[in-house]
């Protein structure tokens, strides 16, 4: 999956959960099976995120895997003031930076494999525009700090609101819309950049 695939996928939002309070229970009595069952129910939203912050798969895949084996530990903090899919979320906000580096240290190594000589594909026009859009969108959320690309997927690609962002990601309202702000003025300063050479 490309960026811009993953930036455009209408996976389940944050605030269609299913009702998990029986499994909460379960998980924090020991149950082995409930964390199973959380997954199946929550995994969708939360690989969608990761796709969208990351804008790799593979890296995208490590995350979820972090944020369910984090789970039965993470479960102590949860105190249900919001859903458990947005507590999931915050737990993959919390183990991005890494995936987040990782992911832009692989896209600069396929950078520099493109150079080499790629064969004929059907309409190669279409192709070489849809994989420089998800370079140019890749490179572009690369010159974000963690939290301000945590900011930007989360109120202009998920569409959440400040209210929402601020709770997953553990900072005041205030914070999350000051780093969108700079998100945007950065993002908007490096397309007008790239667009110039």
């Amino acid at each position: 999956m490309t960026c811009s695939e993953a930036l455009n996928t209408s996976d389940t939002p944050l605030d269609a959960a299913p009702v998990d309070g029986d499994v909460v229970a379960r998980l924090r009595r020991g149950d082995p099976d409930a964390v199973g069952e959380l997954y199946d129910l929550h995994v969708a939203a939360v690989r969608a995120f990761a796709r969208r912050l990351l804008c790799d798969t593979a890296a995208a895949e490590d995350l979820v895997h972090d944020v369910f084996v984090e789970l039965p530990r993470a479960l102590r903090r949860f105190r249900g003031n919001a859903s458990l899919r947005t507590f999931l979320v915050s737990i993959a906000v919390n183990h991005a930076r890494h995936h987040v580096r990782a992911a832009a240290r692989r896209r600069a190594a396929h950078a520099r494999l493109a150079l080499e000589p790629v064969p004929t594909i059907a309409d190669p026009e279409h192709e070489a525009r849809r994989r420089e859009l998800a370079h140019r969108l890749a490179r572009a959320l690369d010159t974000l700090s963690v939290d301000q690309r945590v900011t930007f997927v989360l109120c202009e690609i998920e569409e959440r609101t400040s209210r929402e962002a601020a709770v997953i990601a553990g900072v005041p309202e205030a914070t999350i819309r000051t780093r969108l702000f700079h998100a945007k003025r950065k993002l908007r300063a490096h397309l007008e950049v790239e667009a110039a050479e």
